[in-house]
């Protein structure tokens, strides 16, 4: 860890933990494994829920973005409301769920986009894609440890944060493409 790096965990109170801890929401196990071409190794897997992640509208050309503290991330992050399925939750309850406590919003029609592997190389967490369309507010619940900001984004000016980097999250990435494609704003 680089001194900035550690200054910065130490001011937002740091984090204790070593590898190998199990952790209340991710179970990790080493698995032997045949291969395809017939040989057999030993990976290490994550083992995740699934999540959902969803992309609000407030208007045809206006989205609503989050900026929330990413402890991992070593700050705040450009993304969209998204969160772990709880239990055997279905991924458009989570999807509902979490823009209602991420950005205190409701949608009166809900689309789905698709799914995507967040990382298959070593998990098999899959995201499940939605978009929110005629909105209303509601009370705004983060959890205890989200900082959360919002920041309503004109649609075209969101692609550019996620051309330019600047809205690095894949998650929020892709979700973001195939909702501009959903309204027609990609082909």
């Amino acid at each position: 860890m680089t001194g900035a790096r550690k200054g910065k965990a130490a001011a937002a109170g740091g984090g204790t933990g070593s590898p190998g801890e199990r952790g209340f929401r991710l179970r990790v196990s080493s698995e032997r494994v045949a291969l395809p071409n017939g040989t057999t190794a030993v990976l290490d897997i994550v083992r995740h829920p699934g999540a959902a992640v969803v992309v609000p509208f407030l208007s045809d050309d206006e989205v609503l973005l989050i900026r929330q503290y990413r402890h991992a991330a070593d700050g705040m992050i450009l993304e969209v409301p998204a969160g772990k399925l709880d239990g055997c939750e279905a991924p458009e309850i989570c999807a509902r769920r979490e823009l209602q406590e991420e950005a205190g919003q409701r949608a009166g029609r809900l689309e789905t986009l698709g799914w995507i592997w967040t990382t298959p190389g070593f998990t098999d967490e899959k995201i499940h894609l939605f978009a929110a369309f005629d909105l209303t507010p509601a009370p705004q619940r983060p959890d205890d440890d989200e900082i959360i900001e919002l920041v309503p984004t004109p649609l075209p000016r969101a692609l550019d944060l996620v051309w330019s980097g600047e809205i690095n999250d894949a998650k929020s990435a892709m979700a973001l493409l195939h909702a501009a494609r959903r309204v027609g704003h990609l082909r």
